[in-house]
This record gives structure tokens, C-alpha cells and sequence, in this order.
């Protein structure tokens, strides 16, 4: 499989060198990139001449490090007194909003007490506002996202005391 980071260099590279393209399979998934076609009047003769630095560049840029294969992950970052929190997280992909409106004040800021069922942030997806409920009472320590950020899956919008 190739990462998201190969393949964008990969993609640089082709238009880089100005080659016709490239093809590569690593574990079974393969790889096309469209590089600088000819024009449509010249006729393309032989095989086209690639420079052995980009032939380099290529075989070193789908190569993976071996540290970075065998080193686990790094461990996500811990907040002091996590434990004491519930985190409210985004149930979709979408644009996060603290308030209904630009103009309106945010459903709500850190600091202030809330109950479950109560109205945090809105989250558009495919021009759809989705209200996000608060699931616990409680005090909001913490808002994760700035206004009008992109959110995933999953990700952490609110921190709350429960109460």
C-alpha cells in the first residue's frame, strides 16, 4: 500500500523529471501516474530516455524506511486529569460551527454548564446542519476545534466535567 506522502512525492517527481508517467505495484495494490504527455502531432519513437537521478529518485521515494515500518506509532498526547473528562466527539465528517450562525453567539464556551441534550456545535455535512447533543451534564472545560475547522470521524470537539 502506498501512503498518502509517497504518493505525492511520486507525483512531484514524474512532473519534476517530465516523464511520460510511471507505474509501480507494492503488496498488491498498484500505482499509475500520468505524467507530461506528447503532443498529439509528434509521433513518440522508441523508448522515452529517463535520467538515472530520476530513476533514483523514483526507487527511493516508494521505498519506505525501515525505521518508520517497525516503530510503533506514537502514543496519543495525555491531558492532566483526562480521566476526570468525557469527551464529546464528531459523529461525521464536516465543517465544525460553535454557532448557529456567524453573527450569533456560540451555543457555548468553556466554562459553562450544560446538560445532556443541550445544543454544543453544529456540524455541516453536504450542506446539512447537524446539531451536536451533549450526552452527559457538566461544566466544558475545553473546545477542541476552531470555528469553521474541518472535522473527522471521531475526532474530539468538546471537553466536559461531568457533574
Amino acid at each position: 500500500m502506498f501512503s498518502f506522502d509517497e504518493i505525492c512525492q511520486l507525483i512531484r517527481l514524474v512532473a519534476e523529471t517530465r516523464v511520460g508517467g510511471v507505474e509501480l505495484e507494492r503488496d498488491g495494490a498498484k500505482l499509475r501516474i500520468d505524467g507530461v504527455q506528447a503532443p498529439a502531432a509528434a509521433p513518440v519513437l522508441g523508448t522515452p530516455v529517463v535520467s538515472e537521478e530520476a530513476i533514483q529518485a523514483l526507487k527511493a521515494a516508494v521505498t519506505p524506511p525501515i525505521a518508520a515500518a517497525t516503530s510503533p506509532p506514537p502514543p496519543a498526547p495525555v491531558e492532566a486529569e483526562e480521566e476526570n473528562l468525557h469527551f464529546v466527539t464528531s459523529p461525521i465528517v464536516g465543517t465544525f460551527y460553535r454557532a448557529p450562525n456567524p453573527d450569533a453567539e456560540p451555543f457555548v464556551q468553556p466554562g459553562d454548564r450544560v446538560r445532556k441534550g443541550q445544543v454544543l456545535c453544529i456540524v455541516e455535512a453536504m450542506k446539512l446542519m447537524n446539531e451536536i447533543e451533549s450526552d452527559v451534564d457538566g461544566v466544558v472545560v475545553k473546545v477542541y476545534p476552531e470555528n469553521a475547522q474541518p472535522v473527522e470521524f471521531g475526532e474530539r470537539l468538546f471537553a466536559i466535567r461531568v457533574s
